[in-house]
């Protein structure tokens, strides 16, 4: 077991590599304290998720909301919605005002993970909240400013995925500030 799991801001990662305890010791502890943008890449189930939330747990944001979502997880047409919440009828189905993502993590942390699988018409707004901190909800014209820090992840290879026009440049490259 590594060093690093006896620190509560790393209990849940376990293991002994160098290679965790460089990311684990040094790098987060680099990132954590700034409001860089990270994108933490990785196969699927390596725990970036809990990089994530250490990144969150020893930044100047540990105590604020931590929201996260799963971008693979939810349906493209209920995406958007999720992230940036709608409007009492805003849409077929939308009965109620629903708050997304963005608003529930305002002063904290927000971890989008499979950011790899975000669909490339939801990517301009993404991109839009990081370059601006505001956004507005479906079917609403107010625009709302937010102060989120974002942690993405991805199995994806997103150089790649520019590359074949499957994926902003300019998103991915505001993504990769700080890269684990």
């Amino acid at each position: 077991m590594s060093k690093i799991a006896g620190t509560a801001e790393f209990s849940q990662i376990v293991g002994n590599s160098s290679a965790l305890e460089s990311v684990a010791c040094r790098q987060l502890s680099v990132v954590a304290p700034t409001d860089s943008t990270v994108l933490v890449l990785g196969e699927t189930g390596t725990g970036k998720e809990l990089i994530a939330r250490a990144i969150h747990n020893i930044s100047p944001r540990c105590g604020r909301p931590f929201a996260k979502l799963n971008c693979a997880a939810i349906p493209f047409d209920l995406l958007e919605s999720e992230l940036f919440g709608h409007e009492r009828g805003a849409f077929t189905g939308a009965v109620a005002q629903r708050v997304g993502r963005f608003e529930m993590a305002d002063t904290g942390t927000l971890f989008l993970d499979e950011i790899g699988d975000l669909p490339l018409s939801l990517q301009p707004k993404l991109l839009r909240v990081l370059q601006e901190q505001e956004f507005e909800r479906l079917g609403s014209g107010r625009t709302r400013r937010i102060n989120v820090r974002l942690v993405a992840a991805t199995h994806r290879d997103l150089t790649q995925m520019v590359a074949r026009n499957e994926f902003r440049s300019d998103l991915y490259y505001r993504l990769m500030y700080f890269q684990l």
